[in-house]
């Protein structure tokens, strides 16, 4: 009997398989009369449940006739799919990827101590962020088109459970200038006020704590094991390995303990707003 996975490379495998069936209109029992496959079978592959053999992932992709960039990435994701951990590079597939990781949370617990979290960011504040690191115009409204598509996961009638601490220093980076800080900090006061959104700031003056170390997510789901994100200037890391995320969970504990409570933080946000405009 096929064991159940989901690890971290198992999911991104389905979101890649599922994307490739629905690009070509066809069911998942449509799909597994044409490979042979129960859909039942296929089902778990997409939600990574379970892990196909490499030969029945490049039977299914030459079915759907997957371009070969993607043919080559899903293949390598299958092929190291039971690896508890993933380090990926920064590149578009991958971001997408992560973005189906958070859609399908029910809690994002996500610390950072430099910069807004993405699915906080205004326009302005992305463009500004990646136009900085000199990417091509084309680039840098890609990403901007990825953080708009996340923001929406935030609103709706099932909106996303997101629990943010953010550091001081986030608070005070100057992405853009004083005029684009000022409605980026603006917009995480209102968004502090959403019942799904809970925001904490951990000043300066709070001295060590774990998250000294660097940004993490922790994405929690319904019915699938936790993941912790790591994310890099160049690349991000899914953590698995339960003792790991345990560890991470921990971490958050100690820095709850810490952070500043929410109206407290929405007033700590306004006054660097009023240094910014003085």
């Amino acid at each position: 009997m096929a064991v159940l996975v989901a690890t971290p490379r198992s999911r991104a495998l389905g979101f890649g398989l599922r994307a490739a069936r629905k690009a070509r209109n066809l069911s998942l029992r449509q799909l597994g009369r044409v490979i042979g496959v129960a859909a039942q079978e296929i089902s778990h592959w997409e939600a990574g449940t379970r892990v196909p053999k490499v030969e029945q992932v490049g039977l299914l992709l030459g079915a759907l006739r997957v371009e070969p960039a993607e043919w080559k990435r899903l293949l390598a994701l299958a092929e190291n799919a039971r690896e508890p951990n993933w380090v990926e590079p920064a590149k578009v597939p991958e971001l997408a990827a992560f973005i189906e990781y958070e859609r399908t949370t029910s809690t994002v617990i996500n610390w950072e101590p430099l910069l807004v979290p993405g699915i906080f960011q205004t326009t302005d504040y992305t463009r500004a962020l990646f136009a900085a690191e000199g990417l091509k115009p084309e680039e840098v409204e890609e990403r901007v088109a990825i953080r708009v598509r996340r923001r929406g996961l935030l609103r709706g009638s099932d909106p996303l459970n997101y629990v943010v601490f953010i550091g001081e220093g986030a608070l005070r980076g100057g992405v853009g200038g004083s005029r684009i800080m000022v409605a980026q900090l603006a917009h995480l006061v209102a968004v502090s006020l959403w019942s799904n959104v809970s925001l904490r700031v951990l000043p300066v003056a709070l001295g060590c704590h774990p998250g000294l170390f660097g940004p993490f997510a922790i994405l929690d789901f319904w019915n699938l094991p936790s993941i912790v994100h790591l994310e890099g200037y160049r690349g991000s890391a899914y953590l698995y390995d339960d003792r790991e995320v345990a560890d991470y969970r921990a971490a958050v504990r100690r820095m709850r303990g810490l952070a500043l409570a929410e109206p407290e933080s929405r007033a700590f946000i306004q006054g660097v707003i009023a240094e910014l405009e003085a």
